[in-house]
């Protein structure tokens, strides 16, 4: 069976993750997001979820002690699944997941996120250089992501 890493980070892009757990039984699956109060509860509900810090930009100072926290969290979960594909709806948690992914031969698969219809997000311009399949969930999206797939909302 095939292992499968789910990412992202918390709120908006965990949601729309979420919105692919039917696929979740399907492979040998391992969802990954940040560690929040409201996020604890998926442990009740999936199994082998792991949590990385939560963090965000908005803290200047602390964000890249944290950042670079995930980054070592991240490498360590990566040995530890050695996961054949990651797909993610991104943001900064899935970033440094999806570089180790592509080093060491996972396949990614990037969903960029629903929330943007004209402009790319840091974590997509980063990952479509690289990305095994690139989605967008808005068709006006491909103007911006020529080598992109339009699939719909996941929603």
């Amino acid at each position: 069976m095939k292992k499968v890493m789910f990412i992202s980070s918390t709120g908006g892009h965990l949601t729309e993750l979420l919105q692919l757990s039917s696929m979740f039984s399907k492979y040998d699956s391992y969802l990954i997001t940040e560690k929040t109060a409201s996020n604890l509860k998926l442990k009740t509900r999936y199994k082998n979820v792991n949590y990385l810090l939560y963090g965000t930009k908005d803290h200047l100072f602390s964000y890249p002690f944290k950042l670079l926290f995930n980054c070592f969290k991240s490498l360590y979960l990566y040995i530890k699944i050695k996961p054949d594909f990651i797909i993610t709806t991104g943001a900064h948690t899935a970033g440094p997941m999806c570089c180790l992914g592509k080093i060491f031969g996972s396949k990614i698969i990037y969903i960029e996120t629903f929330a943007n219809i004209h402009t790319r997000t840091v974590t997509g311009r980063l990952i479509y250089k690289f990305a095994d399949l690139f989605l967008v969930q808005w068709e006006s999206m491909l103007e911006l992501y020529p080598k992109a797939i339009y699939k719909g909302w996941v929603f």
